[in-house]
């Protein structure tokens, strides 16, 4: 026979109780509201004062004071306070802005991607771009304030030569050697699609140039600005058309190459290191912060350019995109190491599709809603430089794979357009034409 204490070991005794008629004893019940307690009280010491406050400070730990790169973070308020000093400093105004952003960029491609890891890969590698993009973005909206068109131009130009050549070339090769013995496998069909969306881009900017210098204007001086214009509106349509194609429409067509295998360990793989909360809160203040230091590195461009004796297209199309695409940089080569290749394709040609397809155009319509003719035309050599580079990658891309021979390749591409640019006169270097 089963004793009373076998009975309640082994849970009949809450049977035999419904059995006589009496009530089941309330042991359980307490038993669960302690655990209920005991979780709301969890919960209750998680949102104390004291709990935010830590979590605080071991974001901004970790934000801040674990990165090396940050150690270039003073240059900005040196930056600032070098503006301000009697004499002229706009070379060394333009240098400290210039490595004081660069640990901001990285900083906010770092916030990025902790965002990122709360949501899928394609919504991650649109997020990187977006982010990445900002400072961009941010210093074009200045230069355009202070009607330097061509510094707009050209920097977003730059931008997309970047990410293009230097950034994917730089990931290819970092991956290639990562994964010496094999091709690095990658979604063909999204990559086609950008492909597309560049050639374009291209398209957008080609016509307007060419109407430009064959004078075949109906209203001269007019008709290229209104033709970029509008050609910007439809480049807007296409964007958003592109978005709701990749993220509702066809979502399934661009999932990453191995997703399904890989979805069981993607959650160990991408570290979370900061909460969702912490990540949207740096994304402001560093967005921020970048935008205040990018007042003065579009101030002090044109002294630098002379104080510096280097070619303000250099300036424009080298050096500013450079620092612009940090963020891209570090994200793109960390996640071709982890053989992630389609979230650095995102990264890259889709910043690359993003600026050519929504920033510049934006740039169009803001500059319109300024009063500034902001137009796509490019001028022939900037055009023609872009033209080459999209077929150039968009042969790279077209078999799917990758290594660190084509990642070397376009790497020593990117060199040939730098070296170019460096002798390119511009044919609107004057102050007055910007």
């Amino acid at each position: 026979m089963m004793g009373a204490a076998d009975k309640a070991e082994l849970g009949f005794e809450e049977e035999d109780d419904m059995a006589a008629g009496t009530p089941p004893p309330a042991r359980k019940m307490q038993s669960l509201d302690f655990e209920h307690i005991g979780s709301l009280a969890a919960v209750a010491e998680s949102l104390s004062p004291r709990s935010k406050w830590r979590m605080t400070l071991r974001s901004i730990r970790i934000v801040i004071f674990q990165a090396k790169i940050n150690v270039l973070l003073p240059f900005g308020p040196l930056a600032i306070t070098l503006h301000y000093l009697s004499g002229n400093h706009q070379g060394w105004v333009f240098l400290f802005s210039l490595v004081g952003i660069t640990p901001l960029a990285e900083r906010l491609g770092y916030a990025t991607e902790q965002l990122a890891c709360y949501t899928g890969p394609t919504i991650g590698g649109l997020l990187n771009a977006t982010f990445g993009n900002a400072t961009e973005m941010i210093i074009s909206i200045y230069a355009l304030k202070n009607g330097m068109i061509r510094v707009v131009q050209q920097s977003l130009l730059g931008s997309i030569l970047s990410n293009m050549l230097l950034v994917l070339g730089c990931a290819f090769f970092a991956g290639g050697l990562a994964h010496p013995n094999r091709d690095q496998v990658f979604n063909k069909a999204s990559a086609v699609v950008n492909s597309g969306l560049l050639l374009m881009a291209v398209l957008g900017l080609m016509f307007p140039a060419v109407l430009h210098f064959t004078h075949s204007e109906a209203h001269y001086g007019k008709s290229e600005v209104s033709l970029s214009r509008f050609s910007s509106c439809i480049m807007l349509v296409a964007y958003a058309s592109y978005l709701f194609f990749q993220l509702k429409s066809q979502r399934s067509l661009y999932s990453p190459i191995g997703e399904l295998e890989e979805e069981s360990t993607e959650d160990e793989e991408d570290e979370k290191e900061i909460a969702q909360g912490e990540a949207i809160s740096w994304l402001f203040v560093l967005t921020i912060w970048i935008s205040i230091l990018s007042g003065y590195l579009v101030d002090a461009i044109q002294g630098a350019s002379e104080s510096l004796n280097m070619p303000l297209a250099f300036i424009s199309v080298i050096l500013l995109p450079i620092v612009g695409n940090a963020a891209e940089h570090a994200s793109a080569i960390m996640f071709a190491m982890k053989n992630k290749l389609d979230i650095t394709l995102g990264v890259a040609i889709g910043s690359s599709t993003q600026i050519s397809m929504f920033v510049i155009p934006f740039c169009v319509v803001i500059g319109w809603m300024m009063g500034e003719e902001m137009d796509l035309n490019f001028q022939l050599f900037e055009t023609a430089t872009l033209f080459i580079t999209v077929l150039v990658v968009a042969f790279m891309l077209q078999e799917g794979t990758s290594n660190y021979f084509k990642g070397f390749m376009l790497i020593l591409c990117y060199l040939i357009v730098a070296a170019s640019f460096f002798v390119h006169v511009d044919p609107k270097s004057s102050i007055n034409n910007l």
